[in-house]
């Protein structure tokens, strides 16, 4: 492994991003053919890990633009917090387990069974990759809303009650799983392997900028677009919400296959039934566990197999999506999760958070040079700490044991590493005391205010 440190603008800003412009317009779709056409798959950057400078400056400049008009504000840290937090755990998953095998199956299913010979560096193949991975995106979407193993994993992206720019990082972990095979893989068949993954990683990150309440309207291109105020119906709970506006990009899919909705009404967000948790590992696996035990209570093969493929909403002697007066009515402003710690607190979860999104960029800095284990390694603790923020958020009781032992394994990790020569973290050498510091401060702070008073107490019972 590569002991070199990394530079301060390599941690925040990434290594071999592009320039500013370039990564704007890279956001808004507002690329040429020419510039992003590539013959393999290894010459494609990897545009979404490349834009985690224009996420965080985009969801600022969402901030301060809703001060300016004297809005309040359309985040709350709790909720922000916990978006990006899926966020991340979902590339992560991505880095770890899956991605490789998609697209080796994609590969291999273009190379052996392709029906055409498409030119890489034609325009043609370009708009044509553009219009299938928008096509095969609307059924994908469409199906993680109306096949409920589908939506179990789908769910995660539906459950922030607010909308704005950090609920577009709120995204599944484990979604892939059953979409790709189904919906992707068959373009391969026809699209060249590049051609498709520059056009997968252009559709998500088109929708991240339509995630926010401060666009209303973009007057004729609503017509063709995916815009906010679609996309805003989309994540409704009010019933006329429901199941409308699977487009990614475009918006003409849905008008042609019925499935467009105009925003009328204030929305409300969120899930029919919200999850009143920031518990991400939860947020990733809750629908899972009621599909398994409605699965185990329902009578009847058939009916099994319903509760796995028919609509979320389904029960026997019901349509195929269930019935939409099931939906509870909700009307604008709904009451939200909103758990309250004092505001110190608040600041120490913010820090800490901060610090996982600083070893969240420092592992995709340097995955190229880690081992394995290494990687695994850096992976769980980012877990532990974005377990550990939302316990405390949830105010659990277990919040304190838990982030004690997270602050001093950092501490004795780095510290034990450090000696050995072969640092666990390449963070530049300034920043990573001043984190061993603050970790030790936070374990001081556990040890003096919880722990401490708590064990005293126990000796007292037991006296």
């Amino acid at each position: 492994m590569a002991e070199a440190e990394l530079k301060v603008q390599e941690v925040f800003a990434g290594k071999g991003g592009p320039p500013f412009l370039t990564g704007l317009r890279r956001m808004f779709y507002l690329v040429t053919p020419n510039e992003t056409s590539f013959q393999t798959l290894e010459e494609v950057p990897k545009y979404v890990q490349q834009a985690a400078p224009c996420f965080f400056g985009m969801i600022l400049l969402e901030l301060l633009v809703a001060s300016l008009k004297n809005r309040r504000s359309p985040t709350r840290l709790n909720d922000s917090i916990s978006s990006m937090s899926a966020g991340m755990m979902s590339e992560m998953t991505n880095l770890a387990f899956s991605m490789g095998i998609y697209m080796t199956a994609y590969v291999w299913v273009h190379e052996n069974y392709r029906l055409v010979d498409l030119p890489w560096d034609s325009p043609l193949t370009w708009w044509a990759a553009f219009i299938g991975v928008e096509f095969s995106y609307y059924w994908l979407h469409r199906m993680s809303h109306e096949a409920n193993i589908l939506w179990a994993s789908h769910q995660v992206h539906h459950s922030s009650e607010d909308y704005n720019l950090t609920t577009a990082l709120r995204q599944s972990s484990t979604q892939k799983l059953g979409t790709f095979f189904l919906f992707q893989l068959p373009m391969a068949l026809l699209v060249p392997p590049a051609a498709f993954w520059v056009h997968r990683e252009f559709n998500l990150l088109y929708q991240f900028w339509i995630h926010t309440e401060l666009v209303t309207s973009l007057g004729p291109l609503e017509y063709v677009l995916n815009t906010p105020s679609h996309h805003r119906v989309h994540h409704g709970r009010n019933p006329y919400c429901i199941d409308k506006n699977y487009g990614g990009t475009l918006i003409i899919f849905d008008r042609m296959f019925g499935t467009f909705a105009k925003e009328e009404e204030k929305v409300v967000y969120g899930l029919t039934h919200p999850l009143n948790t920031w518990d991400p590992i939860w947020v990733q696996v809750c629908h899972y566990t009621h599909i398994w035990r409605t699965f185990w209570v329902t009578p009847g093969l058939a009916n099994k197999l319903s509760v796995l493929w028919k609509g979320p909403g389904w029960e026997p002697g019901k349509p195929r999506l269930g019935c939409i007066e099931d939906i509870p009515k909700v009307k604008y402003p709904e009451p939200k999760y909103d758990t309250k710690v004092p505001a110190l607190w608040s600041v120490y979860v913010a820090v800490h958070f901060f610090l996982a999104l600083v070893l969240y960029q420092e592992l995709f800095a340097v995955v190229k040079v880690l081992t394995t284990a290494a990687m695994l390694g850096r992976v769980m603790f980012v877990v532990w700490t974005l377990v550990s923020v939302a316990a405390i958020m949830d105010r659990k009781p277990s919040a304190p044991v838990v982030d004690f032992t997270r602050c001093l394994m950092f501490v004795l990790v780095v510290m034990t590493t450090s000696l050995s020569g072969s640092p666990a973290v390449m963070l530049p050498s300034p920043l990573l005391n001043a984190m061993v510091a603050w970790y030790l401060l936070s374990a001081a702070i556990w040890g003096g205010n919880y722990l401490v008073p708590a064990f005293k107490a126990k000796a007292v019972k037991a006296d």
